[in-house]
């Protein structure tokens, strides 16, 4: 009997995201709301599993669709490409013992099985490259408009000298340690660039920005990744996402990245009214710097705290998210309203 392979292919569904008055569609949920941990001044996201909205919920298992089959047909692969070895091994065997030159249907039914095993792993070599979630994206002209002004803000933002995760941040009582410094900040500096999830493809590579002590985020035009692997991830509607922007004066004891402005300048040891503490000897000045800090947060979890180097990128950046946010809210007001909901 011929060797066969039947495999059944499921047809791994698209995502259309329809960014138009005309065909927008939103659903009205009820989120649980779970407050953003922040544990003795630790700075991280609640638990992945916890963070997808609720109406990004189809999204998300139709992306663990794609890594499913994905995941069985590489085990398929291997499988098969065993079997293709074994062919050819059995095949090489019966003309070196010579009874394959005697009972001449062996190698002809080796040499059969070999061209189909051959064909199958192509076949599901395809199958696996196609084996992802299609992200299409209709945008009317002014929300293509600001989402072009955002990528071009990210861009700008991700030349800043120095982007830092702000892991915790800690009370100093600056009386004791002689410091003009109130809070202790912990942060590992990180790269933010373009990006995609392995599962997903689209014209518009996501906003990646690197998370140093979590799940690391992907914004999109309509909704944000939170990947830590292919099984832990979470999908957030980009109009749920807090973002706050603000300047921050930092004590810089190292070197003070070429794109910063220094602001003021302090002592290593300080009296409590600023002036330099003459006990100790060799008392020198440190200079106080203005940096960037933005803060994403949602009611469901997610709570992540960035510096940049780059104070003007960050508020540019800020701005035109939360310009580019407002415009998609307005399309899910519009569409609401459409509906008869208000």
């Amino acid at each position: 009997m011929a060797w066969s392979f039947h495999k059944q292919i499921k047809i791994i569904p698209g995502v259309h995201l329809n960014l138009r008055k005309s065909g927008l569609s939103t659903s009205i949920v009820v989120k649980e709301v779970i407050n953003p941990v922040v544990t003795a001044g630790n700075i991280f996201s609640a638990a992945v599993h916890k963070i997808t909205s609720q109406n990004m919920q189809g999204v998300k298992e139709t992306i663990m669709l794609a890594r499913q089959q994905r995941k069985e047909l590489e085990d398929d692969l291997l499988s098969i490409q065993t079997t293709l070895r074994n062919s050819q091994l059995k095949r090489a065997l019966s003309y070196l013992f010579l009874y394959g030159l005697i009972i001449k249907r062996i190698p002809k039914n080796l040499t059969a099985d070999i061209a189909i095993q051959t064909e199958a792993i192509e076949q599901i070599r395809v199958a696996i490259m196609n084996c992802y979630v299609k992200l299409e994206i209709d945008f009317d002209s002014d929300i293509q408009e600001k989402y072009d002004a955002l990528v071009g803000a990210f861009k700008k933002l991700i030349t800043s000298n120095k982007i830092w995760d702000v892991t915790s941040a800690h009370f100093q009582d600056r009386v004791i340690a002689r410091s003009s410094a109130s809070t202790i900040v912990s942060k590992q500096e990180v790269r933010f660039s373009f990006s995609s999830i392995p599962d997903m493809r689209s014209n518009y590579e996501a906003l990646y920005l690197k998370n140093a002590n979590g799940a690391d985020l992907y914004c999109y035009p309509g909704f944000i990744v939170m990947y830590s692997n292919e099984s832990d991830f979470a999908i957030i509607g980009i109009d749920e996402v807090n973002l706050h922007q603000s300047a921050v004066r930092f004590t810089e004891t190292g070197t003070v990245p070429a794109d910063s402005k220094i602001i003021d300048k302090t002592w290593a040891k300080v009296n409590k009214n600023g002036t330099p503490d003459k006990r100790f000897n060799g008392n020198y000045q440190i200079p106080i710097v203005r940096y960037g800090e933005i803060r994403f947060s949602t009611h469901t979890g997610l709570n992540e705290e960035y510096e940049f180097s780059n104070y003007e990128f960050s508020e540019e950046f800020s701005n035109k998210f939360k310009e580019y946010q407002i415009a998609i809210k307005r399309l899910k007001s519009f569409d609401m309203s459409s509906a008869g909901i208000f």
